[in-house]
């Protein structure tokens, strides 16, 4: 049995309960029509499959325990793609207070002939982490903000569309993370640098 398969399956058995047998069918298609996308997104912010399978799961369960999803049917793949990016950034806290470590940290380098140098990777490795570690500190929604813009690629107007507010507001609560990123960032690295 795939991993898919035995996601899917969970996602059915859990939506069984719920909301009857209707209900475990649209759970299936609209898990089937989103997953990738919600996974694709977590992975960009967690940088781990673990994690992005972790959040994944939780974005699908929650979405389970709900009894209403009529504020789903207008655009269930945008509220799904939030909802990853806001498990996502959850995972990432998490980690941040259990002072856990990545496998990264112990597994093997394997040789990439497209890198520069196993230096490099390692620095790109330590920024990443940096700058994850540091989107924590952010309140949920301006991380939500930065995550959807840097990690996702989507432009101010495309998310003040999906937060219902303005291009503005959107540019200032970017520019403000921005700021507060790079002091957070230049506190934690102080170490490394």
């Amino acid at each position: 049995m795939g991993e898919n398969d035995r996601k899917e399956k969970a996602v059915q058995a859990a939506a069984q309960p719920v909301a009857g047998l209707s209900g475990a069918r649209e759970m299936e298609q609209m898990f089937r029509a989103h997953h990738k996308r919600v996974y694709h997104a977590a992975y960009r912010v967690t940088g781990n499959a673990m994690d992005a399978e972790d959040a994944v799961q939780t974005v699908f369960m929650r979405l389970v325990r709900r009894r209403d999803r009529t504020h789903l049917s207008e655009n269930p793949g945008s509220y799904l793609h939030r909802a990853a990016i806001n498990a996502s950034l959850d995972i990432v806290r998490s980690k941040k207070n259990a002072r856990s470590s990545s496998i990264e940290d112990f597994a093997p380098a394997m040789p990439d002939p497209a890198a520069a140098s196993p230096e490099r990777d390692q620095t790109d490795r330590e920024i990443r982490e940096l700058i994850r570690t540091a989107l924590t500190t952010l309140n949920p929604r301006t991380s939500e903000v930065f995550a959807l813009r840097y990690f996702e690629g989507y432009g101010n107007h495309e998310i003040a569309t999906m937060l219902g507010t303005s291009r503005s507001t959107i540019a200032v609560m970017l520019h403000r993370a921005r700021i507060r990123l790079k002091e957070e960032i230049r506190s934690l690295a102080g170490d490394i640098l």
